[in-house]
């Protein structure tokens, strides 16, 4: 019998490592409390080149992909910044470059980096922190044929069924 190939719509689990071009490890599996990632394979729930690396892979295949930005988080793109005044900051908190913050966007919360602290001003970039980077994945096929998380989970293949507002904080919510 034919060993099946991961395909569109299937729910799968992997165990991953991102890195940068220099070496740096910014996510993985092991960071977030160990359990693998669950996902429904092409339903957009990852990043596209992360996303369409799994199709056709087997249980227990191991693989190295390379991202460039158009296959991860987009390009930076100018224009991206805005100013904001320091009056619209919470009291207490430093302000400072490379400082990540949620702001409210039209879409909802989007994650923004502060550029520059002026005298009255604080400048954001509303680029997503990882547009422009190069990515680099270890990944790993360790389940296919998963059951659908119930629609109360929150998808992130830890198996408690919270959402992500109750507790979640395996950092892939």
């Amino acid at each position: 019998m034919a060993v099946k190939k991961v395909e569109k719509g299937d729910w799968i689990k992997v165990e991953y490592e991102g890195a940068f071009d220099d070496g740096t490890v910014f996510d993985s599996t092991k960071m977030n409390g160990g359990a693998p990632l669950k996902f429904q394979v092409g339903m957009g729930q990852l990043i596209k080149g992360f996303d369409s690396s799994v199709m056709d892979k087997n249980i227990g295949e191991e693989y190295t992909i390379r991202l460039e930005p158009s296959e991860a988080y987009g390009d930076l793109k100018e224009g991206m910044t805005q100013k904001v005044p320091k009056a619209q900051f919470p009291k207490g908190v430093d302000l400072a470059p490379g400082l990540m913050l949620m702001v409210m966007g039209p879409q909802g919360q989007t994650p923004a980096s502060i550029k520059s602290v002026e005298e009255e001003e604080v400048v954001i970039d509303l680029n997503h922190p990882m547009a422009g980077k190069v990515l680099n994945f270890n990944i790993k096929i360790v389940e296919t044929n998963c059951e659908p998380d119930l629609p109360s989970a929150c998808g992130c293949g830890c198996g408690d069924g919270h959402s992500s507002n109750d507790g979640c904080n395996d950092g892939c919510c």
